[in-house]
């Protein structure tokens, strides 16, 4: 039952605390879209999206009017495009991207998700032309996004497909130079990819989905830290459980969002993504929730712990609020986007060893880490396999999304603006993985996933 304090509680929350839907993600099939044709094709991609999203748009603008709530961003996501593509005679998969492109802007989202590849234990011949494609393609669209799976618990990990995209992100930034190579932001490589995930850049609707839904992603690091500053000094026992019912609350809204989108747009509910996900903007940080706990600053010793606290209540908090939690829940750690963050990797307390153990216990994994602009290929790739390594023997998801911007080195800043905030360049280990990385092959599974 709402109450005058339920609705000044809220109130306070959205305009003080930086509460807010994150994303409002429609997914769409476009298997429909199959055609030996290229041409036809990319006319049917076109199609589909435009046709299916073409109220995305102004139904969330209806609902943020209606329920003050403020929606961030509106996306897509869709069919990994190799699976569509695989059909086409053609070797070039770039015009794939670019109607996707023209598609989401006819629209008027922000992002669409979906030029994607699962490879996670080989790679057909349309993976593979899809991922040579990458470079190309994310230089040239605006808001075209791109993930790769390369592993997953059952599989084990695609260590040539993890080499591949070394390579494949390094090209990436030398195309995007002029922008800081701000293509490598518009790419992710996974292990344990999602199929319901509505946060870029890994969104895609995975095969198992509906032939549309709609997913939200939810965020609130703000409402977290203001409720934490209620109970300083206190024990850890009463932190994790005013997280939880923090949690609850931001998840609630969430669902309510969802089910309102759903019902207008006549397109099924899929999940809520109940994740923490900051942005550069001043009380809407994860690392200041962590310091918050007493760390003096976030990536000093206790850090994981702390994040570890976090993410479960998170979880516990929210499942309870949603008829159908998913995604990929629980607290975001990209540097650029979290001002926190940034304040730690310039002071030189969090480094790139620190966020990976931190990413053991975190949702996702390393992200938006700018790195020097000479980093090999075959570092970045042995960086992926690091977290894939993670994902796969934690069964968790992992990701790595990495910007090594050409003329860049340790000190420099990169802007990119928005969302995507400010990233100081971080130091990698100068030792060389290339022998590692050159053997090739696949990581088999681990023995604990042989379960059925």
């Amino acid at each position: 039952m709402l109450n005058n304090k339920n609705i000044l509680t809220t109130i306070e929350m959205i305009e003080q605390q930086h509460l807010d839907i994150r994303t409002v993600t429609m997914g769409i099939s476009l298997l429909s879209c199959c055609d030996e044709n290229p041409v036809k094709a990319c006319a049917k991609i076109y199609d589909k999206i435009a046709r299916s999203a073409a109220h995305l748009v102004k139904t969330c603008q209806d609902i943020e009017s209606e329920f003050g709530i403020p929606i961030v961003n509106k996306r897509i996501s869709v069919t990994p495009m190799s699976l569509v593509a695989a059909a086409s005679d053609t070797n070039n998969y770039v015009p794939f991207a670019k109607a996707m492109d023209r598609a989401a802007k006819e629209c008027g989202v922000n992002f669409i998700g979906g030029f994607s590849a699962l490879v996670q234990k080989a790679m057909t011949v349309a993976d593979q032309r899809l991922i040579e494609s990458i470079p190309e393609a994310l230089a040239s669209t605006d808001i075209v996004c791109s993930s790769v799976n390369v592993g997953t618990t059952k599989a084990g990990i695609n260590m040539d497909a993890i080499a591949l995209m070394g390579r494949i992100i390094k090209q990436t930034a030398e195309l995007t130079k002029d922008k800081d190579g701000l293509g490598c932001a518009k790419l992710v490589v996974f292990c344990n990819a999602v199929e319901d995930n509505p946060f870029m850049a890994g969104a895609f609707h995975g095969t198992g989905e509906a032939e549309k839904a709609i997913n939200v992603g939810v965020s609130g690091p703000g409402v977290v830290l203001n409720a934490l500053q209620s109970v300083k000094g206190q024990p850890f026992d009463v932190v994790a459980e005013t997280i939880k019912k923090t949690a609850f609350k931001i998840t609630r809204m969430g669902q309510m969002v969802a089910m309102e989108a759903s019902k207008r747009l006549d397109t099924p509910f899929g999940i809520v993504d109940l994740s923490l996900a900051p942005t550069s903007a001043k009380g809407d940080s994860v690392a200041r929730i962590l310091e918050e706990m007493g760390l003096e600053i976030c990536g000093t010793h206790g850090t994981t712990a702390a994040l570890a606290l976090l993410n479960d209540a998170v979880k516990k908090g929210g499942i309870m609020a949603s008829s159908s939690v998913g995604g990929l829940s629980g607290a975001f750690i990209p540097v650029s986007e979290d001002e926190g963050m940034i304040e730690a990797a310039k002071a030189g307390t969090l480094c790139l060893d620190k966020l990976e153990a931190m990413t053991c216990v975190c949702s996702v994994g390393l992200d938006m880490i700018a790195i020097p602009g000479n980093t090999t290929a075959e570092t970045i790739s042995a960086i992926i396999a690091d977290e894939a390594a993670i994902g796969m023997i934690n069964n968790k998801t992992t990701a790595v999304r990495v910007l090594p911007t050409p003329g860049k080195d340790v000190g420099d800043v990169i802007e990119m603006g928005g969302l995507l905030g400010t990233a100081p360049v971080m130091p990698v280990h100068k030792e060389s993985s290339y022998k590692f990385i050159h053997r090739g092959g696949h990581i088999p599974a681990p023995i604990h996933s042989l379960r059925n």
